[in-house]
């Protein structure tokens, strides 16, 4: 009977093990790997810019981080297309973010220009990353709040960081283009009053068009939508920095019209719950 004993104990033991190890090395859908994949695909982008910065391969640093910008722009799609979301996703992209578009620019504009003025320099450059995270830890808890109006998904608030870290190297883009931004103590002046002006937009409350809205593509405007992006894509491998600056400009330039088109959606916003609790006062009177 001892020996009997021990043999169950034994067994149930060994279940009890084969438990813990099945739910220890429990299999994870590619659904969710592949999302986090690009993620870190895209920290590996940021790190490897901040490296080339610091070698003062200052383009080839900047081609980096707008890459990074790009597959940040990915990640999020293909886990909404593989239902693939994770709240782990959503904190190491968060992380991403931060390194990508805080760090990684902040150390790129301080050693292409901004050292020029050592202490004023790489005060604007610290403001820049700072006004990254608090952009990110903002969008992090408005994400969550389920009294959002659903076109308030049409607008950021404030310039998101991906955004602002492509805006804050517009000087490097005129640099190596054909304009060829000149050099001086001037300029780096310049250059941190403008470093500083875009932390100001990322940590403001200025509505910003998210793009978010922009999914299928009608069939009859298929073939030219795939025109167009072809030819923007050669466009980019054959003039980057004209491309980036012209992209650049266009984008600050939509600030006023969305602005604007914040402001009328708010306005019938309250036009419309002033309506609804009229017709509810009349309704018990």
């Amino acid at each position: 009977m001892g020996i009997e004993q021990d043999g169950t104990g034994m067994e149930a033991e060994g279940a009890a093990f084969a438990g813990r190890r099945k739910r220890r090395f429990s299999r994870i859908p590619m659904r969710i790997v592949l999302p986090n994949l690009v993620t870190l695909l895209a920290i590996c982008l940021g790190l490897t810019a901040i490296r080339f910065a610091a070698e003062a391969k200052f383009e080839m640093a900047a081609v980096f981080i707008v890459g990074a910008a790009v597959l940040d722009g990915l990640d999020g799609r293909l886990a909404r297309a593989l239902d693939g979301a994770s709240r782990f996703g959503a904190e190491l992209d968060s992380l991403a973010d931060f390194v990508d578009f805080g760090v990684a620019p902040a150390f790129l504009l301080y050693f292409w220009s901004l050292h020029q003025a050592p202490s004023l320099g790489w005060f604007a450059a610290m403001v820049f990353a700072i006004a990254a995270a608090l952009r990110l830890a903002r969008f992090n808890v408005m994400i969550d709040d389920p009294n959002k109006p659903a076109w308030h998904a049409q607008f950021f608030v404030g310039m998101p960081a991906p955004a602002g870290a492509i805006c804050a190297m517009l000087p490097i883009y005129l640099k190596y283009s054909f304009v060829g931004m000149p050099d001086g103590r001037i300029f780096t002046f310049l250059e941190i009053a403008y470093v500083i002006a875009v932390a100001f937009l990322m940590v403001s409350r200025i509505p910003h068009f998210s793009g978010k809205q922009m999914g299928r593509v009608p069939r009859d405007y298929f073939i030219p939508v795939l025109f167009a992006v072809a030819a923007f894509v050669l466009l980019l491998a054959t003039f980057p920095m004209e491309v980036l600056v012209a992209l650049t400009i266009g984008y600050l330039g939509m600030l006023p019209i969305s602005y604007r088109r914040h402001q009328a959606l708010t306005r019938a916003d309250e036009a419309a719950s002033a309506a609804l609790l009229a017709s509810e006062n009349a309704r018990k009177a």
